[in-house]
């Protein structure tokens, strides 16, 4: 089950960077357009309003492939000298913490979406519903936290560390 489990989490990671590509694509699109139209005087109207809602896309796009690839920042000032066995609980907790940030990233933006929708809440220029964006957020915010929460119970089952960047790295 759990394999089945990751085979579907790792294709909704796949499609979460497929989107937040697009959106940085968009957003290179817009400031492309944007400043041509600035250098003869007539700039692109609601740039601000496209790069920021797809800026939004981009990051949580590539947070779930970003922590799948271990690409993080890490920070292992004392790893060097704990034991083996504590860093393997460390990942573990480090990953379960990560997991529960982002599934209640998610949950607190589903709920401003909802309220967002219900004051039809739009962004300045183009009047773009704020609650789309939202939605979009908490999806891409949730399928991350799953997507930790899975690596968190494959260190448990697995013994394998991330030590250091490294995902396969059994205990001794």
């Amino acid at each position: 089950m759990l394999k089945s489990l990751r085979a579907v989490t790792d294709r909704l990671i796949g499609l979460s960077a497929l989107i937040g590509t697009l959106a940085l694509l968009f957003v290179v699109g817009v400031v492309l357009f944007d400043v041509i139209g600035r250098a003869f005087g007539s700039p692109l109207y609601g740039s601000l309003d496209m790069t920021t809602m797809a800026f939004v896309i981009t990051v949580f796009g590539g947070m779930a492939l970003c922590d799948k690839r271990g690409a993080h920042i890490n920070v292992d000032l004392f790893e060097r000298f704990l034991p083996q066995r504590m860093n393997h609980l460390l990942d573990i907790l480090i990953d379960i913490l990560g997991a529960a940030i982002f599934l209640a990233i998610g949950y607190a933006v589903i709920r401003a979406a909802g309220l967002s929708a219900m004051l039809n809440l739009r962004t300045n220029l183009l009047g773009l519903p704020t609650a789309w964006f939202q939605y979009a957020l908490a999806a891409l915010a949730i399928v991350t936290g799953i997507a930790m929460l899975l690596r968190a119970i494959d260190f448990i089952i697995s013994g394998r560390s991330a030590a250091h960047g490294q995902h396969a790295r059994p205990l001794e």
